[in-house]
């Protein structure tokens, strides 16, 4: 159990922080490629323990340790197969090219995965990039003729806080980090006085997770979790003007813009004031997520005892959480993912294979339950595509 020195807010120091939800042995590394199911369950395992904090709003695993994660090559978490996520990619890029000028600049990408969104950025506004991320590989995403890109394949730190950008990203990357006060402040540090550099971050939307009461998106590797308002109080205590902060992708995405704070400071956005809202989304995901796990589990068993195949869709962290959380075995007979990577390895902690769609033609489900709604109709094109027709259900509270 967390002791009372791990039971302070790391984004505002506050210590009335509690724990309201918990869960026991996870895997550590939802996305590792693991090449067998022995390998795949006895992955290291932590606990989560997510604790809230009345002042800020701001929700972390305070059981955490930094030391059982692996982002390495065989960290796979590219959603770059899905032409649903590659358009949201391409749009989300002109958007910020065309909102803040980007065009001639340079920039910096914290936790650029294998430099597909960095490439967008400077191939739509003729910039160069500079991507930082220990898990990089080198040719892995083709580079566009003549794009000014470069690579760093490790984490972004205070060694690297000489080089100096117009514009710096990271995207899907402060979820991973603990010590979130430190980091951003890291990132102020090297922006120095250099007051007309621009910061933008994107990070999963605490609002969506709690709200929708999604267990499946709470694991080991997301630590932290962001609200409008925590995520603004965030950046303003470590020297910051909040410029605006939007959502997107069906609002599982919040993102945050940014610049150093001037004499004159820009007043807290209305979407800031939402810690009322905050606090009782996560009161109603800690009384009501323990239900609904039960009975996942109850109708999984049922589904199974029939003879119906059931096979989930998504073989990312969402699916191993779903699996891991569940505690379940036989009752899903195969995980599916359209990234060529992950067929034939095994989900973390489960076990269980992870299969290309093609392979549903022989397994011929009667369900398929949708890790993330917003592939419905990219995975429904899918199925009609082979000729099948189960029961599509995106994963939500069980009927």
């Amino acid at each position: 159990m967390p002791t009372d020195a791990t039971l302070t807010c790391p984004s505002c120091g506050g210590r009335d922080v509690d724990v309201f939800y918990t869960v026991d042995g996870v895997p550590t590394n939802s996305v590792l490629l693991l090449h067998s199911a022995e390998e795949a369950t006895a992955i290291p395992k932590g606990d989560v323990r997510l604790a809230f904090c009345p002042a800020c709003g701001h929700v972390h695993n305070a059981a955490f340790d930094p030391r059982l994660t692996e982002y390495s090559g065989r960290y796979e978490s590219t959603q770059g197969y899905s032409s649903t996520f590659n358009a949201f990619h391409r749009r989300l890029a002109n958007d910020l090219i065309e909102r803040f000028g980007l065009h001639g600049k340079s920039i910096i990408e914290i936790g650029c995965g294998h430099g597909e969104f960095l490439a967008l950025l400077c191939e739509g506004g003729d910039n160069v990039g500079l991507g930082f991320d220990p898990a990089y590989l080198p040719g892995r995403v083709e580079m566009p003729p003549g794009a000014r890109v470069e690579f760093v394949a490790d984490f972004y730190s205070e060694r690297y806080g000489d080089r100096a950008a117009d514009f710096m990203a990271c995207k899907m990357t402060l979820e991973h980090i603990v010590d979130t006060a430190r980091f951003v402040g890291t990132v102020r540090g090297a922006v120095g006085d250099r007051l007309d550099t621009l910061v933008w971050f994107q990070v999963p939307n605490a609002r969506y997770v709690f709200g929708e009461r999604a267990f499946w998106d709470v694991y080991y590797e997301h630590c932290s979790y962001f609200s409008h308002g925590s995520l603004a109080r965030l950046f303003r205590g470590q020297g910051f003007d909040v410029l605006d902060l939007w959502t997107d992708y069906d609002d599982q995405y919040l993102m945050i813009a940014a610049r150093p704070r001037t004499f004159t400071p820009v007043p807290p956005l209305p979407a800031e004031d939402d810690l009322a809202a905050v606090t009782a989304e996560v009161e109603r995901f800690a009384s009501t997520v323990p239900e609904i796990i039960h009975r996942w589990r109850k109708e999984l068993a049922e589904l199974h005892d029939a003879g119906r195949r059931v096979v989930l869709w998504g073989g990312g962290s969402k699916g191993v959480a779903f699996l891991t959380t569940l505690g379940v075995g036989d009752e899903v007979a195969a995980v599916v993912d359209i990234n060529p990577h992950k067929a034939g390895t095994f989900m973390a902690g489960s076990g269980h294979e992870i299969v290309s769609p093609d392979a549903l033609v022989e397994l011929h489900p009667d369900l398929v339950i949708v890790m993330n709604p917003v592939y419905l109709d990219e995975i429904r094109a899918d199925l009609d595509a082979r000729g099948l027709t189960p029961e599509l259900r995106p994963v939500s509270e069980p009927e």
